[in-house]
């Protein structure tokens, strides 16, 4: 019988494996000659490319700004949808009068508003910040709301009956009872907004992970536009995966 080491060790080495496959297939396909080297950079042009982008400090500006988006967006939409969440949760006339309206703008693609959002706001932060924080809003939200009405009913009856105030209810009780569907929906919501403000930025943005992307597509410098687009996906997977990480350790008690 194997051991738990031994187990996560090998678990460990097949995180690797797909990643090593996908790289040898493009590897292979790039030296077959198939394609010309202007549409499929071999790996090691690219590497090059990051090391090049990495010294010049280009990329570290580029992910300063996208960053710092991603940042004010994701706090502003997450405390927003928190706030909404628990409202919608709580209290029947919202509920009532919201649901409705609710349901209907979070079927609405986000990407799908970035001209309107362009046209009211101009291409400037506000633009990008607010586009962020709209993808964060409803899966926060949705999840908050979800999570507080499932919450069971006997809690809030000690609540009652220990006549706790509105802000302890929600803090002490709410909160606490409702994290995991939250934490849920905040890494959604991150995932969302960072694929969101990166495309944004390929539309409109002089500064940015995606306005890099984008003026390597425009000069033909594909091994740029790879670099960008590796550093897109390597940046989803650590934020999406802290926050697993972070749900893990504070919900021990659930794999027990």
């Amino acid at each position: 019988m194997r051991s738990p080491t031994l187990k996560r060790s090998a678990l460990g080495l097949t995180w690797f494996f797909s990643p090593l496959a996908l790289l040898l297939a493009w590897t292979l396909v790039a030296k077959s000659g198939a394609f010309s080297v202007q549409l499929l950079v071999p790996p090691q042009y690219v590497l090059d490319t990051f090391k090049e982008l990495l010294h010049s400090g280009e990329l570290q500006e580029h992910l300063r700004f996208s960053l710092g988006r991603l940042g004010l967006g994701f706090v502003g939409g997450a405390c927003a949808g928190l706030v909404f969440g628990t409202c919608l949760a709580l209290s029947k006339n919202v509920e009532a009068y919201c649901t409705p309206l609710f349901q209907t703008l979070r079927q609405i693609p986000t990407i799908a508003l970035i001209p309107m959002f362009i046209l009211l706001f101009g291409v400037e932060e506000t633009f990008k910040i607010l586009i962020v924080a709209k993808a964060v809003f409803f899966p926060v939200a949705l999840a908050t709301s979800e999570g507080i009405k499932a919450i069971p009913r006997s809690y809030l009856e000690v609540a009652d009956v220990y006549r706790l105030p509105l802000r302890s209810l929600i803090i002490d009780v709410a909160f606490p009872a409702a994290a995991p569907p939250i934490l849920t929906g905040l890494r959604i919501g991150l995932s969302r907004a960072w694929m969101i403000l990166v495309a944004a930025e390929l539309l409109a943005a002089d500064t940015g992970l995606g306005q890099m992307i984008e003026m390597g597509r425009q000069m033909m410098r594909i091994d740029v536009v790879m670099v960008g687009v590796v550093v897109t996906g390597f940046i989803g997977f650590v934020l999406d995966y802290g926050l697993r990480l972070l749900e893990k350790r504070m919900f021990r008690w659930k794999t027990r």
